[in-house]
């Protein structure tokens, strides 16, 4: 007691008591933890800008798991329209970095790679159907994990909602495989609604929290709605929110060549650790082969964009040619004409070598 105060006696003693008791139920934990003065304190780290440059100028740049279109621990998308040929290139990216190998003309400077690819749209008999051929089974290398859906299953009373359950089942398949690259095959499955900012926003910020939890490295697939087969690509063409690629670190597509249905292409379309390097006037032409018993994307060459879109009748590509002689009289480069028109570098060779 404080024989200064000028309580009375026992005012000071119920106060002492008070406090002694408030000091003993804080150390058992009853009261958790003292409130902090400024409690939003942690959720950012705040420095100057040139001690932000100071921390991380020896930090290496991530590398490449697919070229400048996939950086390790990046979220990335990769979309396209139905039957464009997504699970079959996810999944030969997957096999690619579980057996460290280079996909061509796509670097690689990521080691070996533990690969969990979530499967909503095969069944297992689908899926071995595609990577067999008289009756020879592909063997996969020995890092690249399958994760079926499994429709039987019923949620455990623990969780609230569905979204719950599915979250924990992502994370024990990356955590039961000892994954570094993760694959959802599609994005839809994981929640509806993702054409709403208010689901797509929980759901990229819950995947980008995964990425960070476990380290890993995220492509997620996803599909465009019916679009105008004339015009490019561009991440307007994703189905659902933009949110989903505003949170993405990166993102490609995969477009059908109009002039032959064999024809795929990818085209770069949101980079962050990188530049753009296979934009329109540079996609990468595949061809969807099967010479025995893996189905898979074999590298053609590069083209302009504008070679694979739906074609425009003939007397607007009298138009186009005309433009084309006209910029090339003028002294004009062809790889200039090209992208000021939005045409292939081999169409305006050709035009110009016919005069």
């Amino acid at each position: 007691m404080n024989p200064q105060s000028e309580r009375p006696w026992f005012i000071e003693m119920i106060r002492a008591e008070a406090r002694e008791y408030s000091d003993r139920t804080l150390k058992a934990g009853k009261f958790g933890q003292i409130p902090e003065r400024d409690p939003g304190k942690n959720l950012f780290n705040v420095y100057s800008a040139n001690h932000w440059m100071e921390l991380n100028k020896n930090t290496p740049a991530p590398n490449q798991l697919f070229g400048e279109l996939w950086h390790m621990g990046e979220l990335c998308i990769l979309f396209a329209d139905t039957n464009a040929g997504k699970s079959i290139l996810a999944v030969q990216i997957g096999n690619a970095l579980a057996g460290r190998w280079q996909m061509e003309p796509f670097g690689l400077e990521a080691p070996q790679c533990n690969v969990v690819y979530i499967d909503f749209e095969l069944s297992g008999k689908q899926f071995q159907s595609r990577y067999t051929h008289q009756e020879v089974i592909y063997q996969f290398n020995k890092g690249f994990y399958r994760a079926e859906f499994n429709p039987g299953a019923d949620m455990p009373p623990d969780f609230k909602t569905y979204e719950e359950y599915m979250n924990a089942a992502v994370e024990y398949a990356i955590t039961s495989t000892g994954a570094d690259v993760l694959i959802i095959d599609n994005i839809t499955c994981l929640r509806d609604g993702t054409e709403y900012a208010s689901q797509a926003l929980p759901l990229m910020r819950h995947l980008k929290a995964l990425k960070t939890k476990h380290q890993v490295s995220v492509l997620v697939l996803a599909h465009t709605p019916k679009r105008n087969p004339a015009r490019p690509i561009t991440r307007n063409d994703l189905q659902g929110s933009k949110m989903l690629v505003n949170f993405a670190d990166s993102a490609f597509a995969i477009g059908v060549s109009r002039h032959d249905p064999s024809l795929r292409y990818l085209k770069q379309v949101k980079q962050r650790a990188t530049h753009e390097v296979y934009g329109p006037a540079n996609v990468c032409v595949f061809r969807i082969v099967k010479p025995q018993n893996f189905l898979h994307f074999k590298f053609e060459g590069f083209a302009h964009e504008g070679d694979h879109l739906e074609g425009n009748t003939a007397q607007d590509r009298g138009q186009v040619h005309a433009q084309i002689r006209e910029l090339h009289a003028r002294g004009i480069s062809q790889r200039k004409i090209s992208a000021q028109l939005n045409v292939g570098l081999a169409t305006v060779n050709k035009v110009v070598n016919r005069g």
